[in-house]
């Protein structure tokens, strides 16, 4: 009985596996159009048809899709896959459920959706012919939805929830407010409830929200924060360098938003690259001797980096800013100070009690930066390595390089000039309050 038993197992573990019916699309992407028009509003989605799962539509030999047949199934499809993970809102409130209008099979040479008006009319045309030879894998589903509104004049907010069509789905979304012009927005996975045409105050609340998250998120920001604190665990020493830091990286942030930072390929690697190096450095300096006098300075320079690299986290969240552009970043920039605020809040009482109670102050210094500069050397010699396989080319000489060089000197007035009031508001600081005494770890 036991050596059947074995027998057995050996032969169902060296059995083929049966591939999944209903595998989950590697790469979705998803066309929508929001219109409002008079009292209805129209919702316009083309997806591809293999990421409506756990519909077997019947084929015909040698393989292509029976249209005919399909369309009851379609319409099923739509509903589950689609309708039922959207949800719009005009003003504050929840709008009814979706009704579906309209839904047809199309061919990926298709080009209706380039506009709404086409993408409309194309959705309310005849079925494909049933003798087309279209394989399932190429079939695009576009879908008609409505749903009654009070005014076409009103604020309207979606939720779309429909990144369970793939393991990565982009959506490119084209919200057609009546009167106005076209808005488009594309994101990766679920962005969460957005505002199609925001308020001020709206947008500025979501990207205080974002910059918070982010200084929770970034590793490398907050391993860099830590370097920071580490030596001086006093609010007034950490004033100066943290608001230095703060002006530094919204000055670049800002500039990378208006066009400013260089396209090319190989400057996102070169910053990630610089962060790492930030905190290599500012580990180093701690077990060295970190000096007040010139830490505001030093973290005013790494500060211009940082800034560079919450832009790209930044680039494709600015299109649900709506108009307000401005008003978004500065919020963004408020948001990542609030997060360094709070992280500062957290980190400081829980080093000086480690201190305290635990390890000696200049010994505990050593080891937590030494370790900060074991984690920041791993990631500067891996992301430098990634950094040296582009191809680096000398710029040509000509009138867009010279625009880009006049641009790139104004930048430099800028940052020259925030560091000189810095440098004056810190030494008034400096004379109305007494002289702070922070650790000095060289000994002098």
């Amino acid at each position: 009985m036991r050596r059947t038993a074995v027998i057995v197992v050996a032969l169902v573990l060296l059995l083929p596996s049966w591939p999944e019916a209903h595998e989950i699309p590697a790469d979705v992407t998803v066309q929508v159009f929001v219109a409002p028009e008079g009292g209805t509003l129209r919702l316009l989605v083309r997806t591809p048809l293999f990421a409506m799962r756990e519909f077997d539509f019947p084929v015909r030999d040698p393989g292509y899709l029976e249209i005919a047949e399909s369309d009851p199934l379609i319409h099923d499809a739509a509903v589950q896959w689609i309708g039922n993970y959207i949800r719009l809102y005009e003003g504050a409130e929840a709008l009814p459920a979706l009704e579906l209008v309209a839904a047809r099979i199309s061919l990926p040479s298709d080009g209706s959706f380039a506009s709404y008006e086409t993408a409309l009319a194309g959705v309310r045309s005849p079925p494909l012919d049933a003798d087309v030879d279209l394989p399932p894998a190429q079939a695009l589903l576009d879908v008609l939805f409505e749903v009654p509104i009070a005014s076409d004049q009103s604020e309207f907010s979606i939720d779309p929830q429909v990144a369970h069509l793939g393991l990565r789905t982009v959506t490119v979304l084209r919200f057609v407010p009546a009167g106005r012009p076209e808005r488009v927005y594309q994101y990766t996975g679920t962005p969460g409830l957005v505002r199609l045409d925001p308020r001020w105050f709206q947008a500025a609340f979501r990207f205080v929200v974002l910059g918070f998250e982010h200084i929770l998120d970034g590793l490398d920001h907050l391993l860099f924060l830590f370097c920071l604190v580490v030596p001086f665990r006093s609010f007034w020493a950490l004033v100066p360098i943290v608001t230095s830091f703060t002006v530094a990286h919204s000055i670049t942030l800002i500039a990378a938003s208006m066009g400013l930072a260089p396209n090319a390929l190989w400057f996102p690697p070169l910053i990630e690259t610089l962060i790492a190096l930030s905190i290599v450095f500012m580990a180093f300096e701690n077990i060295l001797g970190a000096k007040l006098s010139r830490r505001w300075l030093i973290a005013f320079g790494f500060g211009l980096i940082h800034g560079f690299g919450f832009s790209f986290a930044l680039s494709e969240s600015l299109q649900f800013a709506g108009a307000h552009l401005l008003t978004s970043l500065f919020s963004f920039n408020i948001g990542v100070e609030l997060g360094q605020l709070f992280v500062l809040a957290i980190t400081v009482p829980i080093l000086a009690l480690l201190f305290r109670k635990v390890l000696p102050e200049v010994g505990g210094t050593v080891v937590l930066s030494a370790v900060l500069a074991h984690t920041g050397w791993h990631w500067m010699t891996e992301r430098g390595g990634q950094l040296l396989r582009y191809d680096f080319r000398v710029p040509v000489l000509d009138a867009a390089f010279a625009a880009t060089l006049l641009r790139w000197l104004m930048l430099l007035l800028i940052v020259g000039g925030a560091a000189w009031l810095l440098r004056l508001a810190f030494d008034w600081l400096s004379a109305r309050r007494p002289a702070m005494t922070t650790p000095d770890l060289d000994g002098d």
